[in-house]
């Protein structure tokens, strides 16, 4: 490869080769360049008043002896006191001479000071109006404080369902934050209008109502005195009948003097005072009515009437709870008070014992029934039976199995054939409404003879036989079996007859008793065998002790466990010319163990 070979390649660094002619071109001397920028015309710089005039604060220039040398606009409006020229402590604004600036409020505004030295012993001062921005800050501040306070309430006046309690943490809990006496009178009932009062404490009076205030009450605090009372309907006053109407009454002049004529605002000066009155939203009608007062100096601005109005929301809804509540539990006691075994009526010759627990001790109503109804010629038809099922719905039955025996009873008194008469009832009512329960029961009649026996003539339809405890200590089977009532149109029904001398006992009780499951391992049956042991040698005892007493070694074989319900009715033949015996807890003396009985 020679020279002419490679003349005109490229040589690779991105620079293309050129015969000679053409690089003596490329090389020629640049054109010439483009004249300078002439330098900007007027002043370098603007001037310094023209600059700090449209700063966002004030600017206030001393000199070392204290003199104003420089005063901007915004410091002039703000200080309109300070002149330029003059003396700063002459302008007699103190914020100004201290040496603690800070804020300070100054016709009307919020102003913020800042001191900076200067050289040469100068000193500068800042001001800035933060009028808007504190009244922000303030305004978000007590909007926390509301929500907060309404937070508490709610937690508060969620737990009581009882109106007394949650009508008492009503006024507790606006006192002091929405009055210094609060008044809160529920709707009239039966004529009559209940009322309770919450007063603020005297450590409490001199303080000022703010944003403060809304925080909820500590502990350490003391809490507002509480009391209630009774008003009759017809002397509530007008502005109160006016609230429970719905209407928030507006006349605002002559609420405080109702209120003082009812006696409920003590302490508080009637010239000074202010009160408003607000209902409690009901569920068709107001529960009620809360009267807020508070003393001179305190009024209620448009701010804090929406704070009230809030909190009477919720006042107004945990008091509609709570009446509901009581409403229903009313019912409830009513309807269980029915369903409740009766207890047996008094009979000549006859002391009765009974003992009923539930399964569901809550409830306190089940699925076991007794009593009894007085004859015309002297007797009594008697029974205990078990339903099935259990609770609410096995109540009812009960219920029904009841009404049936004292309707039936006056015209039949025959066990057997009134047993028949109640089966049929049961059928037809079952098959009505397509429920298919049944029962178990022993029913009979018991007549007392002039010797001071009985005479009891029992019919048993599927119930465990009953027990008959002897004057001589022995224990007795009475042999007695039928089948179920309710489940077949015919059932056979079998009956027996038991005479009962003075001192001896019939024992009647619900399988509640036997199946209780129990012992070490909380499986086994208590049993019919254990049954006749606890009651052997109880023959002394009064018929309501012996009852007691199977519950309770039924309860004590339970343990803590489940049960089904459990039913005892004890009869106990009197001696003739003297009243039934009760059992007290007396000790007998040491060394006997034979329960000691006394005369009621």
């Amino acid at each position: 490869m020679t020279a002419a070979d490679v003349r005109g390649a490229d040589p690779g660094d991105g620079r293309i080769s050129t015969p000679g002619a053409q690089r003596a071109r490329a090389w020629s001397p640049p054109e010439p360049a483009l004249p300078p920028l002439a330098p900007d015309r007027g002043p370098a710089t603007p001037g310094w008043s023209e600059v700090v005039e449209h700063f966002r604060e004030g600017l206030i220039v001393c000199d070392a002896d204290g003199v104003v040398r420089h005063l901007s606009p915004v410091a002039e409006r703000l200080v309109p006191e300070v002149v330029p020229g003059e003396v700063l402590a002459a302008a007699g604004v103190a914020a100004l001479g201290g040496d603690d600036p800070g804020e300070f409020t100054h016709h009307g505004r919020r102003l913020r000071l800042r001191r900076v030295p200067l050289s040469a012993g100068r000193r500068c001062w800042y001001v800035e109006d933060v009028t808007e921005s504190v009244s922000r800050a303030d305004a978000l501040l007590a909007e926390r404080a509301r929500s907060a306070f309404l937070a508490v309430v709610g937690e508060k006046l969620g737990n009581p369902l009882h109106p007394d309690r949650a009508a008492a943490a009503v006024v507790r809990l606006a006192v002091p934050t929405v009055a210094d006496v609060a008044v809160l009178v529920l709707a009239p009932r039966s004529g009559r209008a209940r009322w309770w009062r919450a007063v603020r404490a005297d450590d409490d009076a001199g303080d000022n109502f703010s944003s403060a205030r809304l925080t909820p009450r500590r502990d350490l605090e003391p809490s507002p005195a509480v009391d209630s009372g009774v008003l009759a309907a017809a002397a509530l006053p007008s502005a109160i009948e006016e609230g429970l109407g719905g209407a928030e009454p507006h006349a605002l002049d002559w609420l405080v003097e109702q209120a003082v004529e009812a006696g409920w605002l003590p302490g508080l000066d009637e010239a000074g005072a202010t009160a408003r009155v607000v209902p409690l939203p009901g569920r068709e009608a107001p529960a009620g009515v809360l009267l807020v007062a508070r003393r001179a100096g305190r009024w209620h601005d448009e701010a804090d009437l929406d704070l009230v109005r809030a909190f009477a929301a919720r006042a107004g809804a945990a008091l509609t709870t709570a009446l509901l509540y009581r409403d229903q539990a009313e019912v409830a006691d009513t309807l269980q008070a029915s369903l409740l075994p009766v207890e047996p009526a008094a009979a000549q010759g006859v002391q009765w014992g009974t003992a009923y627990r539930p399964a569901q001790a809550g409830l306190r109503i089940g699925g076991d029934f007794y009593g009894s109804h007085r004859l015309v010629d002297g007797g009594s038809v008697f029974f205990l039976g078990d339903v099935s099922g259990k609770g609410v719905e096995a109540a009812v039955f009960t219920g029904q199995l009841r009404q049936c025996l004292h309707a039936l009873h006056r015209v039949e008194s025959q066990p057997a054939r009134l047993l028949k008469l109640l089966n049929d009832a049961l059928l037809e009512t079952t098959q009505a409404h397509g429920q298919g329960r049944f029962a178990t029961m022993v029913l009979g009649v018991v007549r007392p003879h002039r010797d001071g026996g009985l005479t009891l003539t029992m019919a048993g339809g599927g119930h465990l036989p009953p027990l008959v405890l002897l004057a001589s200590g022995e224990v007795e089977v009475v042999p007695l079996s039928g089948m179920l009532i309710g489940v077949v149109p015919d059932p056979r029904i079998g009956e027996v007859t038991v005479h009962l001398a003075p001192g001896e006992t019939c024992l009647l009780y619900s399988d509640g008793v036997t199946e209780a499951r129990g012992g070490r391992r909380g499986e086994e049956q208590f049993g019919a065998e254990r049954l006749l042991h606890a009651v052997t040698g109880c023959h002394r005892m009064p018929a309501p002790a012996l009852a007691e007493r199977v519950e309770q070694v039924t309860c004590d074989w339970l343990g803590h466990g489940d049960h089904d319900d459990i039913a005892v009715l004890a009869l106990r033949a009197t001696t003739p010319g003297r009243p039934g015996r009760h059992l007290h807890a007396v000790p007998g003396p040491v060394g006997t163990d034979r329960t000691r009985e006394t005369d009621a």
